[in-house]
């Protein structure tokens, strides 16, 4: 049997399990049981009035109880994958300093890759292992509950996704928290100096071309050809940097 505690042989004594919430039971509290766990975070939809989930939050809730499980739910748009993205990304970082166990098997797809990306997105955290719960047999009837049992827990590899620099991060907020999430190149230059984002060694004469350099250089063009975060894009005698769409998604689960 591929269980999870196969690959997370150095166990903390505190561990979290991460289950997008639909129409499973046994894939989410049957894993709670293999691992011994203290915690669960299940990822619900925010409009409640239009999830049909309901019942299996109570009935999860119920099971946990017995297990003397904690339960904590964060709210997401299950649709939006950048939103759960991030969602489940604030819940990773919460829990840190705990083994954190990922099921990709209890949501929808698009949850499913969400917790896929933000394992990736967060490489660096040892203490993380994503996981499939394969059930036993599946339900005959939509609108039930979806699988019964569990067959095996296997855990799932995870390849770093690689995301741009701090001080690039803090530049993409500059402008996507502009208005219109556009912002001339001279705001930016005094921004990015203010926040320093960049460093300028210039005499006095001239710093303000100096800055402009350092900020071509270090800031714009890695966020233009890099990431195609931004863009350029001139009107009159300024030169404004305006949020890619590509910056736009990146920034609702990387900020």
């Amino acid at each position: 049997m591929h269980t999870v505690d196969t690959i997370m042989t150095n166990l903390a004594t505190f561990r979290v399990h991460i289950a997008p919430l639909g129409f499973e039971i046994d894939r989410i509290t049957i894993p709670l049981k293999q691992t011994k766990a203290d915690k669960l975070w299940l990822l619900a939809h925010d409009n409640r009035s239009s999830d049909l989930s309901g019942p299996y939050l109570e009935k999860i809730k119920k099971e946990c109880k017995k297990l003397g499980v904690e339960v904590k739910v964060a709210y997401s748009n299950r649709l939006n994958l950048f939103q759960t993205i991030k969602s489940i990304k604030d819940v990773i970082n919460q829990e840190k300093n705990n083994y954190i166990y990922v099921n990709v098997a209890s949501g929808s797809k698009i949850q499913a890759i969400a917790c896929m990306m933000a394992c990736m997105v967060l490489k660096e955290c040892k203490n993380l292992q994503p996981f499939y719960a394969e059930p036993e047999k599946y339900a005959a009837f939509e609108g039930k509950q979806q699988s019964f049992g569990i067959k095996d827990t296997i855990p799932l590899p995870t390849y770093e996704i690689q995301i741009p620099k701090p001080k690039l991060l803090q530049a993409l907020k500059i402008v996507q928290q502009a208005k219109n999430q556009k912002i001339t190149k001279k705001e930016m230059a005094e921004l990015a100096e203010k926040q320093e984002i960049i460093t300028v060694n210039s005499e006095e004469k001239n710093h303000s071309q100096a800055r402009f350099a350092s900020l071509d250089k270090n800031i714009i063009q890695p966020l233009v050809d890099e990431w195609n975060f931004v863009e350029i894009e001139k009107i009159g005698r300024n030169r404004w940097i305006k949020i890619t769409q590509e910056g736009k998604n990146a920034a609702e689960f990387l900020i």
